[in-house]
């Protein structure tokens, strides 16, 4: 990665505008074309150091809802978290070092089909200890990291 990489990362993790050429303007700030920055973007979400590229929407103003949940498995954590995956809801799905071993997140159009979906999970995979955590507060943290120092 490179100091072009960084200044890219800078200007796309606080989003970017929603318009015909959303590329244009990074590429003028940086100086170079905006086929570049595209594949620069492309390069880094290749090499791991971008996850996601795609927008953030607020799923409870959607009328969405949506739940963290935690279950233990005991063995074939792989297999477990591969059944979890295949569900389009599913947002993050992550493995922990704790008695909880398979965490992520999950959305549904109504907290019934939330229900039915963790149900059908459960018999799916046999796994039956598994915890609904719904959010109670929402408490958003801005974050924006510097890459200026980097390449």
């Amino acid at each position: 990665m490179d100091c072009i990489d960084c200044k890219i990362l800078n200007e796309v993790q606080n989003g970017i505008s929603i318009q015909k050429r959303p590329f244009k303007k990074i590429a003028d700030n940086l100086g170079i074309s905006e086929d570049e920055v595209v594949n620069r973007i492309n390069n880094l979400k290749e090499k791991g150091y971008i996850r996601r590229f795609g927008g953030i929407f607020d799923s409870q103003n959607l009328g969405v809802a949506s739940t963290l949940v935690a279950m233990k498995i005991e063995k074939d954590i792989d297999y477990v978290a591969n059944i979890v995956s295949e569900y389009s809801g599913v947002t993050h799905n992550y493995q922990r070092e704790d008695e909880y071993n398979l965490w992520f997140t999950l959305m549904a159009s109504s907290n019934g089909e939330l229900e039915n979906i963790l149900k059908e999970i459960k018999e799916r995979t046999g796994v039956q200890d598994i915890l609904n955590l719904p959010s109670v507060n929402k408490h958003k943290v801005h974050v924006h990291l510097n890459f200026d120092n980097k390449g």
